[in-house]
């Protein structure tokens, strides 16, 4: 197949003003330099990272439990899930070495993901595939056959689109979800990707990973592949993850200029534990209160609150009953 593969998908206004704003707040963004000269913080963050992407994909371990596993200490858990913490922790530790452009080099990563949980780790998939929400078929992966000769399409598309790259990564993001290359793992490779062709665009967003913001806004997420995958066009999609990446920038700039930028947006452990104090107190009182009432009240912004939020859940500190609009939340005090 010698075709030249045109990703369903079209510039709107919308898209031309998130590329505008991101790169404004990546050039006002200062931080860069003390983030990257520290290792207990690059550390943090790769451990944030893995552990955002595998919880997406069900992984029942929590953030101390996979920081446990890649510190080598003995973790109670399902073998499988400690697996797939130590595959993705060899896969990121190699990521920037990487060639966003390489098949041989996207086949290596999957294989150092999927080794011991998977039977073809590093080779595209036999068997044609489905993507299930619990028993309804949603979609179908490209059948197998096209697989190798699409991927080709798509990363000499990647290479020679003209395409910002912030709208690049977006839209392979969505259709190597769309191709589903591989027998399982296909998400956390293709989010794995995306931060790749966003590092080698600008070195921040080895601070700023898809995976966490993905994690942080995982119902929506979904909500709007499905429709982009309806419509059989990215377009809808890469205007939701380029505002994702514009408000996670937003909130670093702006905490950077509150403080010395570095301590508030990283959530440096003493920070996040009297903010999440200070939310839990006010729980208690009022197990109602919005997130936008919480960040006000706390003086911090709506995306702090939730993934404070996000977290205490995971931790089973909170629960939440009944929807958004009508439900309140309950502390366990567990």
């Amino acid at each position: 197949m010698n075709e030249i593969y045109q990703p369903p998908f079209h510039m709107t206004e919308e898209i031309t003003n998130l590329i505008v704003e991101i790169g404004q707040y990546v050039g006002s963004i200062v931080t860069y330099e003390a983030l990257h000269q520290n290792p207990v913080l690059r550390r943090e963050n790769r451990i944030k990272s893995i552990y955002s992407s595998l919880a997406i994909e069900q992984n029942a371990l929590s953030l101390n439990q996979v920081s446990d596993v890649i510190d080598g200490k003995r973790v109670l858990g399902p073998p499988q899930d400690i697996q797939e913490v130590k595959n993705a922790y060899a896969a990121y530790e190699r990521v920037s070495e990487l060639d966003p452009y390489s098949v041989k080099n996207l086949l290596y990563a999957h294989k150092l993901m999927m080794t011991g949980l998977v039977k073809e780790a590093g080779r595209f998939r036999s068997g044609n595939v489905g993507v299930y929400a619990g028993d309804q078929l949603i979609h179908t992966g490209t059948p197998a056959r096209y697989v190798p000769d699409l991927i080709s399409q798509l990363m000499t598309w990647l290479k020679e689109s003209k395409y910002h790259p912030l709208v690049k990564s977006c839209i392979f993001h969505y259709e190597f979800e769309f191709i589903h290359p591989f027998a399982d793992g296909n998400g956390r490779t293709g989010r794995l990707w995306q931060s790749l062709i966003l590092l080698k665009w600008n070195e921040l967003f080895a601070w700023l990973p898809v995976e966490t913001l993905v994690h942080e806004n995982q119902e929506e997420y979904y909500r709007v592949l499905q429709k982009a995958n309806n419509a059989g066009d990215s377009t809808e999609f890469v205007a939701f993850m380029l505002g994702m990446i514009r408000d996670a920038l937003k909130e670093l700039h702006e905490n950077q200029n509150k403080t010395d930028g570095l301590n508030v947006a990283l959530n440096v452990a003493t920070n996040v534990v009297t903010n999440e104090d200070k939310l839990l107190s006010m729980l208690r009182q009022d197990g109602r209160l919005t997130s936008r009432v919480l960040a006000s009240s706390l003086g911090l912004t709506q995306r702090q609150v939730q993934r404070i939020l996000a977290n205490l859940k995971e931790e089973k500190r909170i629960i939440r009953h009944g929807a958004n609009k009508n439900g309140y939340w309950e502390v366990t005090d567990c």
